[in-house]
């Protein structure tokens, strides 16, 4: 299943690889050195219980979350990524930070998305107002009855997408975005999300599971689908159960900075230490107020803009 020629794969992927170099822009991997990343300011809230509209734990401190955030861009630029920052987005658009989910980048442009979450569907404008600016396409935007939000998305490989279908993507939402990504050769792989604590709980794909290097992931696995399971196995990934009581404080999300170099919330003390027994470095940061309090972790707060995908290593290929 999945299978490419070699021959035709190395082709595609290094004249890929050239274009993203050119263009400043793309990559279609989770784990290939990064480049440039987007990043958005916290927007201070409207009101003091701004907080509950959103589902966080907490109040929202907003000096300690732009400290922690100031932090965490300094650690992205100290690990010889191009931060790109964008300014706060109006004032009370709290979950406005999590820049993951408002789009995906593709070699030949941005994908705007449509959240489950209807409170934050106005911060995908803004996302667009920055590709503009920034000179990066827009390829298309998730419209009407679709949803989809991009931490449920992944690129499992060059070529394959990882979509989970939950309560905030939808099969239609699926549907639209593999009408963008199908003229690049992109197929769109479907999961079912779990159930879990409900509608208004934020559970995506990549709470789950996060990429760390080629075909290596950690992974929370009671909480993973059998096929989506099957599947990754079926192409020879390593997974790394992190521990169950860090699920918790988002052991799952990891950041990948290039193959075997990561960075992880700094109470996930059992999951770095399973990562760097698997020969990974690992950087850690702070985030009590900045991820914690809202419940999204370092890949929510990152919008991969270009990865500078290396020559393939083999083929995609599973058992039949």
């Amino acid at each position: 299943m999945f299978r490419m020629g070699t021959d035709e794969r190395m082709s595609n992927d290094l004249a890929g690889a050239e274009r993203t170099r050119l263009q400043g822009f793309g990559g279609h991997s989770m784990v290939a050195p990064l480049k440039r990343v987007i990043v958005q300011r916290p927007a201070p809230p409207a009101n003091v219980d701004d907080w509950r509209a959103y589902g966080y734990t907490n109040p929202v401190d907003h000096a300690a979350t732009e400290a922690e955030f100031d932090a965490f861009c300094a650690l992205l630029a100290g690990a010889g990524v191009d931060v790109v920052l964008q300014e706060p987005d109006d004032t009370g658009r709290l979950d406005s930070i999590f820049v993951y989910d408002a789009s995906i980048v593709t070699d030949e442009g941005a994908i705007l998305t449509n959240p489950g979450k209807e409170i934050r569907r106005v911060e995908v404008d803004y996302a667009e107002s920055l590709y503009n600016n920034l000179g990066v396409p827009v390829i298309g935007r998730i419209t009407g009855d679709a949803i989809l939000e991009g931490g449920d998305v992944f690129w499992l490989a060059d070529t394959f997408l990882a979509v989970g279908i939950g309560y905030r993507t939808n099969q239609i939402g699926a549907d639209q975005l593999s009408t963008f990504v199908r003229p690049q050769g992109v197929e769109v792989i479907r999961t079912e999300l779990p159930h879990w604590h409900g509608p208004d709980e934020c559970l995506h794909l990549l709470s789950l599971i996060s990429p760390v290097a080629e075909r290596t992931a950690v992974v929370f696995s009671p909480l993973v689908s059998t096929p989506f399971m099957q599947l990754l196995n079926a192409l020879d990934w390593n997974l790394i159960d992190i521990p169950a009581e860090e699920f918790a404080t988002q052991g799952t999300n990891v950041l990948a900075l290039a193959p075997g170099k990561v960075l992880i919330l700094e109470e996930n003390v059992g999951t770095r230490r399973l990562l760097e027994a698997a020969g990974m470095e690992v950087l850690t940061y702070r985030g009590l107020h900045l991820s914690h309090n809202r419940q999204g972790g370092p890949t929510c707060l990152t919008r991969a803009l270009w990865r500078d995908t290396a020559p393939p290593t083999g083929t995609l290929e599973g058992g039949g």
